[in-house]
């Protein structure tokens, strides 16, 4: 009996744990349940909107992706050149939410900090992408709205909505 109890109460936690993680296109929630590793916390789109206070951002796309559009008050930490001392004056304890354009990238980030001692950070679920199908906001490099993101290529491009994509802007 306690072994069921036990059964019935992990595919509970389960279940909710993959409820927090669903994005609102089914399809683009299986592609990330598949691609990413899951390795480190996560929050939703919705999760992250209704915080009272919002934690520090980090932009984990390249330059050129972070100059057409970011999630207001984000600081760009890119990806390929993403170097752990140039945020090495933020406090370790502090909230921290990375995102990138669905996910992937901002885990691989995520998962550097919290090697290097960070204990409040989390991926964003879906990542900017899912930010913008949800019609939130993002701004352009003078702080002006925009509805411009950049949707790295055609094929990741297709999981992009309400927006208008922009590409190869190097």
């Amino acid at each position: 009996m306690k072994q069921i109890i036990l059964l019935l109460a992990l595919l509970q936690l389960n279940y909710i744990t993959m409820a927090q993680r669903k994005v609102k296109s089914a399809s683009y929630n299986i592609l990330l349940k598949t691609m990413l590793k899951h390795s480190v916390p996560e929050i939703s789109v919705d999760s992250m909107a209704a915080l009272k206070t919002m934690p520090i951002l980090l932009d984990a796309r390249e330059e050129n992706e972070y100059k057409v559009s970011h999630i207001a008050n984000a600081m760009y930490v890119g990806y390929n050149k993403f170097d752990v001392s140039s945020i090495a004056t933020l406090n370790k304890n502090a909230a921290i939410i990375v995102y990138c354009s669905v996910g992937y990238r901002s885990e691989k980030i995520t998962e550097k900090l919290i090697a290097k001692g960070f204990t409040n950070v989390s991926n964003l679920y879906g990542g900017i992408f899912e930010w913008r199908n949800l019609n939130k906001g993002v701004v352009d490099t003078i702080g002006k709205p925009t509805n411009n993101v950049h949707a790295y290529n055609k094929t990741w491009g297709k999981w992009l909505h309400n927006s208008n994509k922009i590409y190869n802007t190097n």
